[in-house]
């Protein structure tokens, strides 16, 4: 089986600032949404954890798998999409005409990120790589895999394995703290 995970919220997902790549830590409430996954996954089978770098994906892997003999591994591909200038804006909604928002309105038509964002096509190489060369060997073996990542990292890897189109990159919504299997 393959689970993915959003990690549990931050004083930005709160304040709606573009995080990104930013390294923001969880806060005490999204500390609490880990360990009340931690309470509703105690009964499903990991044998090996991958994670975000990102201190907010570390924290929630670490309270999720609390007591369990469950390895993590750490995957620079499984960080969140690089925002570039916009890491940090706060309510981009609230912005008319800012650049950023197409890649959450209408991500189809993101095709040239603003102030050095990366774009879908680079976000979509580096997970498919990752499914590629990490995941789909452990799946083949029949073990049972979790990605603890972020929002549209873990909506890349939802569009690839379900082969869906950049139109329903969003189509799953990702929320925070909430196990999803996905094979």
């Amino acid at each position: 089986m393959l689970y993915i995970i959003r990690h549990g919220l931050t004083d930005w997902n709160s304040k709606y600032k573009l995080q990104g790549q930013t390294d923001i830590p969880l806060n005490d409430e999204g500390r609490a949404m880990a360990r009340k996954a931690h309470e509703e996954c105690r009964n499903v089978r990991f044998d090996i954890c991958f994670c975000s770098p990102l201190i907010r994906a570390r924290e929630t892997a670490d309270i999720l798998l609390e007591g369990r003999d469950v390895p993590i591994y750490y995957d620079d591909r499984l960080k969140e999409m690089y925002f570039g200038d916009y890491e940090g804006i706060e309510n981009s909604f609230s912005i008319p005409d800012c650049p950023i928002n197409v890649f959450f309105k209408d991500p189809a038509n993101y095709t040239d990120p603003p102030g050095g964002a990366e774009s879908l096509d680079d976000l979509f190489a580096r997970t498919g790589e990752f499914l590629d060369e990490k995941v789909y060997p452990l799946l083949n073996e029949g073990k049972d895999v979790l990605i603890v990542g972020h929002g549209a990292m873990n909506s890349s890897i939802v569009c690839r394995i379900k082969e869906r189109e950049r139109a329903d990159f969003w189509k799953e919504g990702i929320p925070n703290c909430k196990l999803m299997r996905l094979i």
